[in-house]
């Protein structure tokens, strides 16, 4: 099967500084068979053959990538960690340095942890240029069915918007937005030289509170705890930037739209398209009031209306999974070899209007994740690469009426130690949209302080 446009920009753009991996960690209160849980995960990847897939060796002038079905895994996928207190640190450590080879099917390696607390976590890492988060959750969640010797409930389809035509010209914001460059994050204080130096990626966990939904309040869109993210991330991103002496500019945010089913016949791969969103008020006047120490609520009320106003426009459009632009440079018109360069040049020079971030929002997990004897998963944690130029990603998913949000850093932008201080401003930031008011139905601030119900001392601190 020839790459897919997504699957092959990936691949043109790869790093050894930066792996392309997406990690997903699932937390349950018990521990699971070893023998059972390997023939569960055995048995969901024949139930989705599509994972059971690697890179089709080939030279530099052939029209394309191709990935082969193996219909069964080049070696064993499942690695059972022993105990210890730096267990899950080290698992973590390795899923943001340590890609599965697209060599190798299927290119996902799931390791169980011992978790210090008792129970223990399943932590499945995937090569972004070949799988997606959702599709790891969806294997996870077969898994989960095999164990448990249980079919799940069906899954809902998604709800989206009714499809409106061709995606809005940029980001549906005023000229103005759509023309400035967006801002970078501002990098950490250390010398420019180490920073240049650094490799890898860092990682901070935190449990928060799911924001209440508003009410609708007449013809104006209700803003979703997606779109509350969106705007944390751009207070965030504002504030930040602004603490270290950076002018204010525009934030632009990479957002990730995914209509696939959630059953069983969910197709995997990378079956997102990504679309930008102007994190900027209609209003040029309320950015002083958003950068506030204590941002003002009716400012951040007018940004989650019009926030929710833009999205909903981009959920209902079509368009290209990376825009015209990577379609036409991965046609098949020229060997990949050339077609790489060309890929690789226009990053490069598309570089300083890069989106700002990347924010990606599973919602609340719709599996159950029961794996019978081992329990039910109380936590769902995932993240997604952050490379530079951007730098930074945002993954959040929801379980149990709990928030679990991931910021990922390069470490080419950002140190541990003020990653760890950029998780305490978004946490902030996202406590900041309950208090725009929104109606009759105003949302209300969680009474549980922020941060104050992490599952473990070391989701406070970097991986």
């Amino acid at each position: 099967m020839p790459f897919p446009t997504v699957d092959e920009v990936s691949r043109h753009c790869l790093s050894d500084d930066e792996p392309e991996s997406v990690h997903i960690e699932v937390h349950l209160p018990g521990t699971p068979d070893p023998a059972r849980l390997r023939a569960a995960f055995l048995q969901a990847l024949f139930t989705h053959p599509r994972v059971l897939a690697r890179e089709v060796p080939g030279r530099g002038h052939r029209r394309s990538f191709a990935w082969e079905l193996t219909g069964r895994p080049d070696g064993d996928p499942v690695v059972f960690a022993g105990p210890g207190p730096d267990a899950l640190a080290q698992a973590r450590a390795r899923a943001l340095t340590d890609c599965p080879p697209l060599t190798l099917a299927p290119p996902m390696r799931l390791e169980v942890v011992p978790s210090e607390e008792g129970g223990t976590v399943l932590l499945l890492t995937l090569h972004h240029t070949a799988l997606d988060a959702p599709s790891g959750l969806r294997v996870l969640a077969t898994t989960a069915e095999q164990y448990g010797g249980t079919a799940a409930l069906p899954v809902p389809g998604r709800v989206r918007p009714e499809r409106s035509g061709p995606a809005p010209s940029g980001t549906g914001a005023t000229g103005r937005t759509v023309r400035a460059r967006p801002v970078r994050v501002a990098p950490d204080s250390r010398p420019a030289p180490v920073r240049t130096r650094a490799v890898g990626n860092g990682m901070v966990q935190a449990d928060l509170p799911v924001p209440r939904r508003a009410a609708r309040n007449g013809d104006q869109p209700s803003w979703t705890v997606n779109d509350r993210l969106l705007v944390a991330t751009s207070l965030m991103v504002g504030r930040w930037n602004v603490s270290r002496g950076r002018p204010a500019g525009p934030v632009r945010l990479t957002m990730p739209v995914d209509d696939r089913p959630r059953g069983t016949d969910m197709p995997m791969g990378n079956g997102t398209r990504l679309v930008e969103v102007a994190m900027t008020s209609e209003d040029p006047r309320d950015t002083e009031l958003l950068l506030r120490d204590r941002p003002d609520p009716e400012a951040v009320a007018r940004l989650l209306r019009t926030t929710a106003r833009r999205t909903r426009a981009l959920k209902s459009a079509d368009g290209a999974p990376m825009g015209a632009g990577a379609s036409l440079l991965t046609a098949p018109l020229l060997p990949v070899g050339v077609r790489g360069v060309l890929t690789r040049g226009a990053r490069r020079a598309a570089a300083s209007w890069t989106s700002t971030a990347l924010v990606t929002n599973i919602g609340r997990v719709p599996y159950a994740l029961d794996f019978g004897d081992a329990g039910r998963a109380t936590a769902v944690w995932f993240s997604a690469p952050a490379r530079m130029p951007r730098g930074l990603s945002v993954a959040a998913a929801s379980t149990g009426g709990r928030l679990h949000v991931t910021l990922r850093w390069s470490r080419a932008l950002l140190g541990d130690t003020a990653g760890a201080e950029l998780a305490g401003l978004f946490a902030e930031s996202l406590s900041t949209t309950s208090l725009a008011p929104a109606g009759d139905d105003t949302p209300r601030p969680d009474a549980t302080p922020v941060g104050t119900r992490s599952t473990q001392d070391n989701h406070k601190r970097p991986s």
